[in-house]
């Protein structure tokens, strides 16, 4: 969904990609600035180092439109010593990257990584430090780097801003997983920061991201309305960053698109702002489906296992209790000790792990953050001589360095015991997954623990996961699908929609043969119907060679589509309004026949979840016409034939 800028336009930004620009002749070099433009010319940076009449600045244009105004930069070291107010350029170095490279697993098999880069050495108050910036054909990102001292160096508050039109448009959430509304920049709280990544509309032909990427030992950055400045937001540190060594902030990154599913389908930028991947041997990393067991049981554990089998999925889950209580800091994860309030049990956890690996079904453990604080070093290699193949880490701190730091340290720790890693609650992803690739999915995300309608879904489709993979805790009897949250045909969809390499679908839902439970989700005396349509989650991968984002607008419809091997796979979603999608099928292979199997919410079908399958031959040529009432969904899956 890229457009270009015109070639003459994008030949001559090339030529001076980088450079300075003397506004007025004869001046010094402190009123020099520097601009910086991507490969393919459509985002330009520029630095303004200020003067006697203004500060520092920066502004970030796309295809020749502003996207950034002039917005402050810098930091406060200590309690009084400001930078990035009036400085000068003392020295700079260029460097181009245009290169591809492949995850171990993504919504791509390989991503590009072209940018220029501009290494800015900066003099201000006899103090030396840099700012790096990079034009991505994607998007532009900076961050500051500071050198290393004796004594420690403490970093107070970050000054950078973003200046949009007070009129433009934004979703926001004040939380990770919170709801996201839509409403004007002006209107925003200036005593309320609000979560990254934000998207901004500017007009209806032009839309922004900004946020954060490479976060892994700093204090998280939100971001604050500034008082009295209306449309403009500045960095809204989690706490101070204190260090005696060398220090990298992370990225803040803009980037632009014609639509919201332009910069959804650019969503990479944030691994390519991350290092490339530091575990030599990743054969043990496993991306796949999962079903969650909510019984804490012997009995329920194997049902579980023999359900993934003739499912086609890859895992199970053991949630809170198999260790005693998850609030409880005497809990000992280290012991299979079943929480009464939560089961009678009995629960041989090491029964069901090898009963699953017979079978090649992985298991997953939850860990609290109160036993993984005090136990981690103690649980990690235990639960890895057990044959568990990952942890979900629970309700983890997030925001202040020390957390921050000590979260990506407990994912590289589970890497060294070969355990992959979902992440609870409200951390968000900054990219990390590309350097520790077990570090598989995470919440941060308003999923359907919070029973969100269609509408709110398709809000964190075009915002949330421009950060990378949600854990969405997918499920589909729960009555709450058809109570409060959209439809089943909706719930086949989103598994599309929405990126997670660990993809629960079966989050409050028990197979046959499974006990009830105690309270709570799976209390109920229903069980997974084996119904027709399964077979589209049977058939679904997680992980990707390719992905489409074809149509879509936050909070009123989307229609995405994946690729694996040679097969296809769409997920369209309405909002509170009915949409007659008109869905071209130009992403399929010329000349290639396929059979499209559609999956569509229909009141008169006699399937108890009211969903009909329907089966057509379609090429490339073909268009998809379907009309979907609000808050249902179409799937459809797309396989080659001979015909």
């Amino acid at each position: 969904m890229t457009t270009q800028p015109p070639k003459l336009l994008s030949f001559l930004l090339s030529i001076l990609w980088v450079g300075y620009l003397i506004t007025v002749a004869g001046c010094s070099q402190k009123e020099a600035g520097v601009e910086l433009v991507s490969p393919n010319g459509a985002y330009v940076f520029g630095l303004h180092p200020g003067d006697e009449e203004s500060t520092a600045y920066f502004t970030v244009e796309f295809e020749g439109e502003e996207l950034i105004g002039k917005s402050g930069l810098g930091l406060t070291l200590g309690e009084n010593s400001r930078l990035g107010q009036l400085f000068q350029i003392i020295k700079q170095e260029t460097q181009e990257v245009d290169t591809q490279w492949k995850p171990v697993y993504g919504e791509r098999s390989e991503y590009p990584e072209v940018y220029r880069e501009v290494l800015l050495t900066l003099a201000e108050d006899d103090f030396e430090y840099n700012l790096r910036v990079r034009a991505y054909n994607e998007g532009v990102a900076f961050r500051y780097e500071l050198a290393s001292s004796r004594d420690d160096l403490v970093i107070q508050q970050e000054h950078t801003e973003f200046a949009l039109p007070a009129e433009a448009t934004t979703w926001t959430s004040l939380r990770a997983q919170s709801e996201i509304r839509r409403m004007p920049v002006a209107q925003l709280s200036d005593s309320v920061a609000v979560e990254r990544p934000l998207l901004v509309e500017l007009s209806d032909s032009l839309f922004t991201a900004i946020g954060e990427a490479g976060l892994v030992d700093y204090a998280r950055m939100k971001l604050l309305p500034k008082t009295a400045v209306s449309g403009t937001l500045v960095a809204d540190l989690s706490g101070k960053v204190v260090t005696n060594q060398s220090l990298q902030t992370p990225w803040r990154f803009v980037m632009a698109g014609r639509s919201a599913g332009e910069i959804l389908e650019n969503n990479y930028l944030l691994l390519n702002l991350n290092e490339p991947n530091k575990i030599e041997d990743t054969s043990w990393i496993r991306p796949g489906k999962v079903i969650r067991e909510v019984t804490l049981t012997t009995d329920g554990g194997m049902a579980c296992v023999d359900f993934a089998v003739d499912h086609n999925l890859q895992f199970i889950e053991f949630d809170a209790g198999w260790y005693g209580n998850e609030y409880d800091e005497a809990s000992d994860a280290t012991t299979v000790t079943v929480d009464p309030n939560r089961s009678d049990g009995p629960l041989e956890l090491q029964n069901v792990i090898d009963y699953a690996s017979s079978q090649g079904i992985g298991v997953i453990l939850y860990v609290n953050r109160r036993v993984l604080e005090t136990q981690l070093d103690e649980v990690l290699p235990l639960v890895q001589s057990w044959g568990v193949a990952g942890l979900k880490y629970g309700f983890v701190n997030v925001g202040p360095q020390e957390w921050t730091d000590w979260l990506h340290e407990a994912v590289r720790k589970a890497a060294d015991h070969q355990l992959m890693v979902d992440i609870h609650d409200e951390y968000r992803p900054t990219g990390y997954s590309r350097t520790y690739p077990n570090l598989m999915t995470q919440e941060g995300i308003r999923g359907d623990e919070e029973s969100p309608p269609n509408a709110m879904v398709l809000n964190t489709i075009f915002t949330r996961m421009i950060a990378g993979a949600g854990d969405h805790t997918n499920c589909y009897f729960a009555p709450r699908v058809t109570e409060t949250m959209g439809s089943h045909a909706s719930q086949l969809a989103k598994a599309v929609c929405i990126y997670s390499p660990w993809q629960f679908l079966y989050w409050y839902d028990r197979p046959a043969g499974s006990p009830g439970r105690k309270g709570g989700a799976g209390n109920s005396e229903d069980f997974i119907q084996e119904v027709p349509e399964l077979a589209f989650f049977d058939a679904l991968p997680t992980v990707w060679d390719d992905t489409r984002v074809l149509q879509g607008y936050p909070g009123e419809h989307a229609v995405i589509a994946r690729r694996q091997d040679e097969e296809w796979f769409l997920g369209a979603l309405t909002g509170d309004q009915p949409r007659d999608f008109s869905i071209p099928l130009s992403f399929l292979e010329a000349g290639q026949a396929y059979e499209a199997t559609l999956y569509y919410d229909d009141a008169e079908a006699s399937d108890p979840t009211q969903v009909t399958i329907e089966t057509r031959q379609v090429t490339n040529k073909d268009i998809i016409e379907r009309s979907v009432l609000a808050s249902n969904g179409l799937a459809i899956h797309f396989k080659k034939t001979n015909k």
